[in-house]
């Protein structure tokens, strides 16, 4: 039986959708208490790094986990195959998730060692069977649609994690989110095994063409000089981009860039302009990942410290029943000022530090005292910039809503926006008014710099920080960035898939991945900033001016990025 028809969408998308959904279910319920877990105290059950170190290890973790897609996709185009590549990927990613629900510094780091290699056999390689599956000619005009109906596979995963992630932290601790993550990779595994029968007819190892490089000189290329400048990187005296670790990634960076430029200029004429072409939209894009997975770091900060995550009375006893609520409690030190509150919790740390811990009543006390001290941390904080009407009476507590739930809110509108965004490009599709998937991917950009200007609205409302701002302010940041989301990030898949040679296409997806490695590096730099700048209407501005010079490099290479599409027959 056939795999497709012109009137329906191959069923291997539904494979892949689900594999996807799932697979993403687990990256993103991580991610989404990565920073808080990061900032959490060790007796809390938390890393207990400062907030600069926190910044700088989800920045290089979420570089990373998108550099490694390169050598990943790399692999699957010329010795693993796609099917094979994916499998291990995710039972890599598996293994990372359960080792980070073991509270240890040493597993922790392995833990995410594994995440980024997982991903890298796992991501580019999903991504490329999509396109394989629509590259018949009846299918191939709704590549674009298929990629957003993939997409939303992603964002439901997304969507329904921090649920799961804010149930198991306040009912049973981090250890427990984690290896729910660990357990939705697993099921996204199952899926694709399962359905494997739909999908091994595009899973085609392509054979090298005279003149190509062989897999092992690629590697030595740009793996080997990839460690070699990034331990430069690291070594070299004194900090150039802030930290040792930023310098070591950018650095290390540099030969693969390189090889892609190399590949660029050395291909044969129609496959140069192809490549070249993917390539400027490639540093484009660089900026969008920037701003928009600063949603992991400078923005779930906002949520935990800034915006009024108070719970309505209807919706609290409800959320407090099936456990969803997150409690602070009033007490003896929360209006205390900061030297006075810094001494007493000192004073209760040594107190915990002295317990006796003999016997298993003893030990349950001192967890029980370690928990109240960081739950009086966590209290102040929230109470300290809440107006004096709202605090509760000393004894009482506030029911909020988990700050794991505010992940929830971009993967909501995606799910809500993508039937709109498929229907209204579908409609100037049949009117052949639909934009090329370029002119897609540059209104993206100016949409996504609109979404600062809505956050800098919300520290006006905020009276600079001097009190709670609403939470439609992240709903609305959110709702717009979403909309350029959904016009860029689907949108470069499909690029990729269409304007790539057909036998490095997962090579290139490598390459996609790249970008949105060096974006993520740069959203944890910029998160960095979040802590150094003063008046926080500076930061958003500066994401503002980042991605609008973005869109305006774009929008001026148009016209050449549209006649490359038209000179390989692609919209």
């Amino acid at each position: 039986m056939s795999e497709t028809n012109s009137a329906k969408h191959p069923k291997g998308l539904w494979v892949l959708f689900g594999t996807e959904m799932w697979e993403r279910f687990g990256y993103y319920l991580m991610l989404g208490i990565f920073s808080l877990y990061m900032l959490d105290g060790w007796n809390n059950g938390g890393m207990g790094f400062s907030p600069g170190k926190k910044s700088d290890i989800y920045g290089t973790y979420l570089g990373l986990v998108y550099l490694t897609p390169f050598i990943g996709g790399l692999l699957a185009d010329r010795l693993l195959g796609y099917r094979r590549s994916i499998i291990s990927g995710g039972l890599m990613m598996a293994a990372g998730y359960f080792l980070l629900s073991v509270h240890s510094n040493t597993t922790f780091f392995i833990a995410l060692f594994l995440i980024i290699l997982g991903n890298g056999f796992f991501k580019p390689n999903i991504s490329t069977l999509v396109g394989n599956l629509y590259s018949t000619e009846e299918l191939k005009d709704k590549k674009d649609s298929g990629y957003n109906i993939f997409y939303m596979g992603i964002n439901l995963g997304a969507f329904i994690c921090n649920f799961v992630a804010a149930y198991m932290r306040i009912n049973y601790g981090w250890g427990y989110a984690f290896a729910a993550a660990g357990v939705g990779m697993l099921v996204g595994v199952t899926i694709f095994i399962l359905g494997t029968k739909h999908i091994k007819h595009v899973d085609i190892i392509k054979p090298l063409k005279d003149g190509d490089m062989s897999t092992l000189k690629i590697l030595g290329l740009t793996v080997l000089p990839m460690f070699v400048f990034g331990i430069l990187g690291y070594l070299i005296p004194g900090n150039f981009l802030g930290t040792d670790t930023n310098d070591a990634f950018i650095a290390g960076c540099i030969p693969v860039i390189g090889f892609f430029i190399y590949l660029a200029f050395t291909s044969e004429a129609k496959e140069s302009r192809a490549i070249k072409a993917l390539l400027a939209v490639f540093s484009c894009v660089i900026l969008f990942f920037a701003i928009f997975h600063q949603n992991g770091d400078a923005l779930t900060v906002w949520a935990e410290d800034h915006t009024d995550r108070k719970m309505s009375e209807s919706v609290s006893g409800i959320a407090n029943e099936i456990g969803m609520a997150q409690i602070v409690v009033n007490n003896d030190i929360v209006s205390a000022d900061q030297t006075t509150f810094d001494s007493e919790i000192a004073a209760m740390r040594e107190t915990e530090k002295n317990m006796p811990a003999q016997t298993l009543e003893e030990l349950t006390a001192k967890a029980a005292f370690g928990n109240q001290i960081g739950q009086l941390e966590k209290s102040r904080k929230y109470f300290l910039t809440l107006a004096s009407s709202n605090v509760p009476p000393k004894g009482s507590d506030l029911k909020l809503y988990s700050t794991e739930l505010y992940q929830s809110i971009n993967p909501f509108w995606v799910v809500v926006l993508t039937p709109l965004v498929v229907g209204v490009f579908g409609l100037l599709r049949s009117r052949k008014k639909e934009p090329s998937t370029p002119t897609k991917i540059a209104i993206g950009l100016v949409i996504t710099a609109l979404s600062a200007l809505v956050m800098v609205g919300a520290v006006s409302a905020s009276h600079d920080l001097a009190s709670k701002a609403s939470s439609w302010w992240l709903i609305a940041s959110y709702g717009v960035i979403t909309v350029g989301e959904l016009c860029l990030s689907p949108m470069g898949l499909s690029l990729v898939s269409k304007l790539s040679p057909p036998r490095i296409t997962a090579l290139m997806m490598g390459g996609f991945f790249l970008a949105i490695s060096v974006g993520n590096k740069l959203s944890g730099m910029l998160s960095g900033l979040w802590e150094t700048t003063e008046d926080k209407k500076d930061f958003f501005l500066l994401n503002f001016g980042l991605v609008s010079v973005a869109a305006v490099l774009l929008f001026l290479m148009l016209k050449w990025l549209n006649g490359v599409m038209k000179e390989n027959n692609v919209q």
